[in-house]
C-alpha cells in the first residue's frame, strides 16, 4: 500500500491509530512514548503497562484517551529498556503487527513512528526499509491513510530518502 512521509510530532497527529514505538514491558518512557504519554496523560501508561510485558516483536491495543485518536497501538519493537536492541524481526514483526489491528477495527488512518530506531538503537536506515517494506506489502481493506513520521530534519530526511529508494525498487 502506498504511504506518506511527513515531519513533526506524533502526539499531534490526527488518526484513527498512533502507533507508539514501545519496548517489551509497554512502560511509556522517553521518545515517542514519552510524547504519546505526555499528550495522551498518565491513563494511556497506565492501559499500556496493563496490557504487558509482552513478546518481542508483539503489539497491544489501547485507547488513545486524551490523544486525537481512536487507538494507540504500542508495537514492542525493543527490549524492555536497556535490556538490549531492536533486530530486523522485531521491527518487522512489531510493524506488521501495527498495520493488521488497524485494519481489523476499520480503521482508516494510521501514523508509524521509526520503529525500533532512536533510543532502541537499531540504524534508521535499515529499520527504514524493513518499515517501508511491511506497508508497501500490506494490503489494507479499510485503511487508506497510512504515514510514517520523523520528528527532527535529519530523521524525516533520512526516511523520505529511504521511502524514495524504495518506491524505485532499489
Amino acid at each position: 500500500m502506498d504511504f506518506e512521509v511527513i515531519q513533526g510530532d506524533i502526539a499531534a497527529q490526527r488518526a484513527g491509530v498512533l502507533v507508539n514505538a514501545a519496548g517489551t514491558s509497554l512502560e511509556m518512557g522517553s521518545g515517542v512514548a514519552g510524547a504519546l504519554r505526555r499528550t495522551g496523560g498518565e491513563e494511556l501508561n497506565e492501559a499500556a503497562t496493563a496490557n504487558g510485558p509482552v513478546d518481542l516483536g508483539a503489539v497491544a491495543v489501547t485507547d488513545a484517551y486524551g490523544l486525537d485518536a481512536e487507538y494507540v497501538i504500542h508495537a514492542a519493537a525493543m527490549p524492555h529498556y536497556g535490556d538490549g536492541q531492536a533486530t530486523e524481526e522485531s521491527i518487522r514483526e512489531a510493524t506488521r503487527g501495527s498495520l493488521a489491528p488497524a485494519e481489523e477495527r476499520g480503521c482508516r488512518s494510521l501514523v508509524i513512528p521509526a520503529l525500533g530506531c532512536g533510543v532502541a538503537g537499531f540504524d534508521l536506515r535499515e529499520g527504514i526499509t524493513i518499515i517501508v517494506e511491511g506497508i508497501w506489502d500490506f494490503e489494507p481493506d479499510s485503511l487508506a491513510d497510512v504515514r510514517l513520521i520523523g520528528y527532527s530534519d535529519e530523521e524525516y530526511e533520512t526516511i523520505r530518502a529511504v521511502a524514495e529508494d524504495v518506491r524505485a525498487g532499489e
